[in-house]
């Protein structure tokens, strides 16, 4: 098709482009759920294909702000997410508009966001959202990145996490080396990536020792908070042989595992060691100090304004998926089990 040097591709130039009718390509552009996948394909190359000249359904703001989305109450762990997110984006002169607290998981938010010319971009914080609803706000060519993505990100969405599976095995390793084999698992809801990078961790260096990790050791819950890690303790410390360790999906859950210990006189770690995950301030603050995980939370959220700010820039990413090394802190709460 002869189009003038300058002049704007339509709505209409896509579809004579791919043979689809004018309504299906704008279904497709406006990120509607009723496209079959093969048909959106068809059109995403062909806009790729036409490049500047395609139509757009947002312009560009460079000096845009950034929508920081975390449906979650701002705790110690989301918390220093947020702030460092934030701080960074200052940094960069861009403003922040933050929907934050567990009311946030019931809003419809994503959406709306292409549509809105106050925001340039976004990050996306564990997003409560399947991951449909991700590619199709990726579909309208809107700039995002998902920190600690809560299901398997689509190939093509930047992604920021910490490296669950590989810190978990190397906790797990700590255990073994101190002589544990009947280790209770505390692990966070069924549902989560990390949870099942964790889990897979632990199972992983069990398998090193000759040990097949037991399901009655395992206990998942649907909020990883510290009563539902002291209630699933309860169970594992009441069982007729009792775990010689206990592993929490994250530190909230291992100080529930030292109340339960505590309520039933066993001393930690002379009589039950406690290892936790994240290494935020209560880790610290626990009597004795929790063994944990250290996951670089600052620093995923400097990651992710980075990426983002590159997408922004439409700068070529290589690495979509980046995954943080994590650390193995020992303290207090880990021993040698009891003879």
């Amino acid at each position: 098709m002869a189009r003038s040097a300058g002049t704007r591709a339509t709505v209409r130039d896509v579809a004579a482009e791919t043979g689809l009718s004018i309504a299906t390509v704008s279904r497709v552009l406006n990120g509607q759920a009723n496209v079959a996948p093969h048909t959106r394909a068809l059109v995403l190359r062909a806009v790729d294909r036409l490049g500047d000249q395609a139509p757009r359904r947002r312009a560009a703001a460079p000096l845009g702000g950034v929508y920081v989305r975390c449906p979650y109450l701002l705790t110690d762990y989301f918390g220093l997410i947020v702030s460092s997110v934030a701080e960074t984006l200052e940094l960069h002169g861009r403003p922040v508009i933050l929907g934050a607290g567990e009311a946030a998981q019931r809003s419809a938010v994503l959406p709306g966001l292409p549509d809105r010319p106050d925001i340039a971009g976004a990050i996306l914080i564990l997003p409560p959202e399947p991951a449909e609803e991700l590619a199709r706000l990726r579909d309208r060519r809107f700039p995002f990145v998902v920190i600690d993505p809560r299901t398997p990100p689509p190939r093509d969405i930047v992604a920021v996490s910490a490296a669950h599976f590989a810190g978990a095995r190397r906790l797990m390793s700590h255990l073994v080396e101190l002589g544990h084999r009947r280790v209770g698992m505390i692990a966070g809801p069924r549902d989560w990536l990390a949870s099942d990078a964790r889990l897979a961790g632990y199972a992983a260096s069990l398998a090193d020792a000759g040990v097949l990790p037991s399901p009655g050791l395992l206990r998942s819950v649907v909020e990883p908070n510290t009563e539902n890690g002291y209630r699933a303790a309860c169970e594992l410390l009441d069982l007729p042989e009792r775990p010689t360790a206990l592993v929490g999906f994250n530190d909230k859950m291992a100080v529930g595992a030292l109340w339960a210990a505590a309520e039933r006189g066993l001393r930690v770690p002379d009589d039950l060691s406690v290892a936790g995950f994240d290494d935020i301030d209560v880790s610290r603050a626990s009597r004795p100090k929790l063994t944990t995980v250290r996951q670089p939370l600052q620093e995923m959220g400097r990651m992710a304004v980075t990426l983002l700010t590159r997408l922004l820039n439409h700068h070529t990413l290589e690495a979509l998926h980046v995954s943080l090394a994590t650390e193995l802190v020992i303290r207090d709460s880990t021993a040698s089990p009891a003879n």
